[in-house]
């Protein structure tokens, strides 16, 4: 958590941008070329997802302080699509970004040391450690209670690696069971001081801990009163953009120091390209359309928190 507050602080960008690489969202050329060389193949879609990813990466990594693929839309490209998955996270890596694993795991016992040594840690294999995907933090779902989270803890420790809680998620039906009550609070205000709870003995010098919890843009008023309630828990803030998430709505979750807050758009980023307000740079420039799009969000942000003050 302190390596991303201080490339957060560094660029002056509290934003990630979402690998959720779709095929469907990978320009034509890119398709063409690779559906040439490996047939009509997942070995095709995960070179056509990669090569993606890197020019977006390329496009966006001197002013994006993260990125955060989305495990699902590898997965389904079988083991080739978890390739382009491994290699995407090196890449983003080497290019100097945080990499948030959005794989939003949920077990228990050694089956959550299984995930936490897979997304953060090592395996050993035959008396040496390899490590698997290497990310810098994951997503994970507490809702299982604390078997879940703290076999990830020593992990995080060990590795100097962080979680995101899933507190409050930016789905239409998440009130269904997260606004619930138990006794006078909500399911997510429960959940959120257990993100506290977790959390307090791994707070860094910027007062953060390595638990954060993940809190959707889309419900702006119900997680204002979160901010106050959980000083110590940085948010990854996702449902801006595609989702209608704001500036305006995000102010509240930042704390009076500027930090806080990391905020996540995904397609709005990365197909950005098809969008009528940046279709002037076409398909074969769609990592210069995915930029522009990250510089209007930092626009956003930046002039909503100025003007909350």
């Amino acid at each position: 958590m302190k390596r991303l507050i201080e490339r957060i602080a560094q660029l002056q960008n509290p934003s990630v941008v979402g690998l959720d690489s779709l095929l469907d969202y990978i320009p034509q050329h890119i398709k063409e070329e690779k559906f040439a060389q490996y047939g009509d193949t997942f070995d095709a879609a995960a070179q056509a997802i990669l090569a993606y990813n890197k020019e977006i990466i390329d496009a966006i990594c001197d002013i994006v302080p993260a990125v955060k693929p989305q495990a699902a839309y590898y997965e389904m490209y079988s083991w080739q699509g978890m390739w382009a998955l491994c290699e995407t996270v090196k890449y983003a890596q080497e290019k100097g970004m945080i990499v948030i694993m959005d794989g939003k795991r949920n077990d228990i016992g050694s089956t959550m040391q299984a995930y936490a040594k897979a997304h953060l840690g090592v395996s050993e294999v035959n008396g040496k450690e390899l490590s698997a995907f290497g990310s810098d933090m994951l997503t994970v779902n507490g809702y299982l209670g604390s078997d879940g989270i703290e076999p990830l803890l020593p992990i995080c420790d060990e590795k100097d690696k962080g979680i995101f809680v899933l507190v409050k998620t930016s789905n239409p039906s998440s009130g269904e069971l997260q606004d619930q009550k138990i006794g006078d609070k909500s399911i997510y205000e429960t959940m959120g001081a257990m993100c506290e709870q977790w959390g307090e003995k791994t707070q860094n010098s910027y007062g953060y801990s390595r638990v954060g919890a993940v809190v959707g843009a889309t419900y702006p008023q119900q997680l204002s009163e979160m901010r106050q309630k959980m000083p110590h828990t940085f948010f990854l803030v996702p449902g801006y953009g595609a989702q209608g998430g704001q500036g305006k709505d995000l102010v509240h979750f930042f704390n009076e120091d500027g930090l806080g807050a990391i905020v996540n758009s995904s397609r709005g980023i990365i197909a950005a390209y098809k969008q009528e307000k940046y279709a002037r740079f076409g398909e074969e420039n769609f990592g210069d359309a995915s930029r522009a799009a990250v510089e209007d969000m930092i626009a956003d942000i930046d002039g909503a928190l100025k003007a909350a003050k």
